[in-house]
């Protein structure tokens, strides 16, 4: 049996399961020791390294096969817990949870999804999530939108436009554009989903021009979207923002699969 360490090893006790490949690391990997550890194992569960039902190593083994606190993997334990991913029973090990109570709009566990490397039917149900909740939000946000927020859209896309989804910067304007229309429905709950849909953008983004190296220029579309607001035509706006997602799905290069 192999103990979970910064190295990369996973924290089980079935040593079948040990012996699965070692997930992609990201050059972002948090640094920190439970950070490390909540990262590693996130990965490895997602990406089916540690399959539902998987039990993790005890406190006391992992302290002494990978040299760190109890504290440290009890704490990381706690965090996956809260996601989602897994479960402790009292006098019982802590084993993975079933995919379907796993907190898929978490910010980490999305990136830890597409850092081991998403399968088709999770990025096609983003999109569906995305195509359902962003054209209604354009609408709204197109007749309640301030001129404050207008104006940081429009800075936005000159970001975007100047630098380009294939930069940090050109990335960080899109999510700022996305942000700010979600921000300006003034509608609490769904302004509760916008961390998540800014990510699942930044991911699927990130994909398409990262891994399956599309170079559409996304600017026609977002700068519709934005004429909408512009003009505060709802109706432009939901058409605009429905085809922007639509476009974006296709440079995904999945449309046809």
């Amino acid at each position: 049996m192999t103990g979970y360490g910064i190295g990369g090893h996973v924290a089980v006790m079935d040593s079948a399961a040990s012996s699965a490949t070692t997930p992609r690391f990201s050059p972002d990997r948090p640094s920190g020791i439970r950070g490390g550890i909540v990262h590693d194992l996130g990965v490895a569960i997602v990406s089916g390294q540690l399959p539902p039902g998987t039990a993790l190593q005890s406190e006391e083994r992992f302290s002494v096969e990978s040299n760190v606190s109890r504290g440290a993997y009890r704490e990381a334990i706690r965090v996956l817990a809260a996601k989602g991913l897994v479960h402790s029973r009292l006098k019982s090990s802590t084993r993975v949870n079933d995919r379907s109570r796993w907190s898929l709009l978490d910010l980490d566990v999305l990136g830890w999804m597409f850092e081991s490397g998403p399968d088709t039917a999770f990025i096609r149900s983003i999109f569906e999530l995305r195509s359902i909740v962003e054209p209604s939000a354009a609408a709204l946000a197109a007749v309640r939108r301030d001129s404050r927020q207008l104006a940081r859209m429009g800075h936005a896309l000159e970001e975007m436009g100047e630098h380009g989804l294939l930069s940090v910067a050109g990335r960080a304007a899109d999510k700022a554009f996305h942000l700010l229309i979600l921000d300006a429905t003034r509608n609490e709950p769904l302004m509760t989903l916008s961390s998540s849909i800014a990510a699942a953008i930044e991911w699927t983004t990130r994909f398409a021009r990262d891994e399956q190296q599309q170079s559409r220029d996304p600017m026609p579309d977002h700068r519709a979207v934005y004429d909408a607001f512009i003009n505060a035509d709802a109706a432009r706006a939901r058409e605009a923002m429905a085809m922007l997602i639509e476009n974006a799905f296709a440079d995904t290069g999945l449309m046809t699969e």
